[in-house]
Order: structure tokens, then C-alpha cells, then sequence
């Protein structure tokens, strides 16, 4: 059995506590970087969401005010018409709601990159400490 140097110690702890503080750097950036661009997707989709909920709306009150205008020519009262399609566009405006609280989640939103990377390196170093005893 061979015995190591233990004056080698200190220039071996000093080696892995730089090895490990470079590791956690390289984590802290891949987090910032991974963060940086989950976010401005989000908010390019939250920009462009506002601007067609904006356009939408618009094209729909045309469209309602005209399908309401034909339902009550073909015989039903302005008002129930107007009862009619306001309960549908409702029913529409809530499956859009339901679809879109799906994409902006917590769990979409996370770093999965960054922490996959660091359950390796975790598994990594546990790894290389079981090796050496």
C-alpha cells in the first residue's frame, strides 16, 4: 500500500477548493446567461400576447356587433343576440386563458439547463470523493 505525502495536503485541499470555486463561477454564469434568455423570451411572448389580445379585441367587437346585428334580423331579439354571442366569445376567452397560464408557469420558466448541469457535477464530484477513499 502506498502512503502519500501529507506535506502535499495543504497544495491539494488549496488545488480543489480553486477547482471548486471556478466550478461554482461557471455554474453562477451559466445560471445569469440561461436566466437572461428564458426572460426575454418571456417577454417577447408577453409583448407579443398583449398586441394580439389588443388587435383581437378590436376585430372581435366588429365581429360581434355584425353577428349580432344578423341573428336579430333573422328573428331573434337585439338582446338575446347580444346574450348569445357575448356568452361565446366569454366560453372562448376563457379556453385562451386556460392555454395560456399552461405556458407561463414557474416550471417553464426555470433554468433546466442549469440545473442539469449541476446535478452532474454534483453526481461528478460525489463520484471522484468515493474513488479516492
Amino acid at each position: 500500500m502506498a502512503y502519500r505525502d501529507l506535506r502535499e495536503s495543504p497544495q491539494l485541499l488549496f488545488e480543489t477548493l480553486r477547482h471548486f470555486a471556478a466550478l461554482l463561477r461557471s455554474e453562477a454564469e451559466l445560471a445569469k446567461s440561461e436566466l437572461r434568455e428564458k426572460a426575454a423570451s418571456a417577454g417577447t411572448g408577453l409583448t407579443c400576447l398583449a398586441a394580439a389580445a389588443i388587435l383581437a379585441l378590436a376585430g372581435l367587437q366588429v365581429l360581434a356587433t355584425a353577428l349580432v346585428t344578423w341573428i336579430a334580423s333573422v328573428g331573434l331579439t337585439a338582446e338575446l343576440a347580444a346574450l348569445l354571442v357575448g356568452g361565446a366569445l366569454l366560453a372562448g376567452a376563457a379556453g385562451l386563458l386556460a392555454a395560456a397560464k399552461g405556458r407561463l408557469n414557474g416550471e417553464a420558466l426555470l433554468p433546466s439547463r442549469t440545473i442539469r448541469s449541476v446535478q452532474l457535477d454534483v453526481a461528478s464530484i460525489k463520484e471522484a470523493t468515493h474513488d479516492r477513499n
